[in-house]
C-alpha cells in the first residue's frame, strides 16, 4: 500500500467562480467568519495574508477534533481560478509528510463547480489517508455558500 496519494471532490454550489475565486484569493482572513469548522486564523508569519512567503496558522474542527496546522500559497492561477496551498506543522505535520491543498472553481451557467484535491504523504502505514479533510472542506463549503451566494 502506497504511502502517497491524492483525493479529490466536486461540489456544486450558487455562486459564482469568480466569487469564490476572490475569497480565497484576496480575503482568505474572512472565512473564519463564514464557516463554524474554523475556530480562528492567524498571520503567524509575514505582513499579507496573500504573499507567498506568508505563513498563517489555522485551528479547525476535522473528525470532531480540534485541529491546528499552518498554511501558505504555493501558487495562484488567476487565470483558471486556481490555488495551491502547502500545509504543514502541528496536526498535519504529525501524520503527513506532504500535504498540499489545491482549490479550483469552475464556471458553470448557474452557480460554479468547487474542486478541492489534497494531494499528501502519510509518514506511515499507520496513518489514514486525510478523509476527514475532505469531509470538512465539503461541510465548509456548503456553509461558505449560503454566505457568497446572497
Amino acid at each position: 500500500m502506497s504511502l502517497s496519494g491524492k483525493i479529490s471532490i466536486e461540489i456544486e454550489v450558487h455562486a459564482t467562480a469568480a466569487k469564490w475565486f476572490n475569497l480565497f484569493a484576496t480575503q482568505l482572513h474572512e472565512v473564519q467568519n463564514l464557516t463554524n469548522r474554523v475556530h480562528e486564523t492567524k498571520l503567524h508569519h509575514g505582513r499579507d495574508w496573500h504573499h507567498n512567503e506568508s505563513i498563517k496558522q489555522w485551528t479547525c474542527t476535522i473528525d470532531g477534533k480540534v485541529t491546528k496546522c499552518q498554511e501558505s500559497i504555493e501558487s495562484v492561477d488567476a487565470a483558471h481560478k486556481r490555488i495551491s496551498y502547502k500545509l504543514f506543522g502541528g496536526d498535519i505535520g504529525n501524520k503527513y509528510k506532504v500535504f498540499k491543498l489545491i482549490f479550483e472553481a469552475i464556471d458553470k451557467e448557474s452557480g460554479a463547480i468547487i474542486k478541492w484535491s489534497i494531494e499528501y504523504e502519510r509518514i506511515g502505514k499507520e496513518v489514514d489517508p486525510p478523509y476527514g479533510y475532505m469531509e470538512y472542506l465539503h461541510t465548509g463549503s456548503g456553509e461558505i455558500d449560503g454566505h457568497l451566494k446572497a
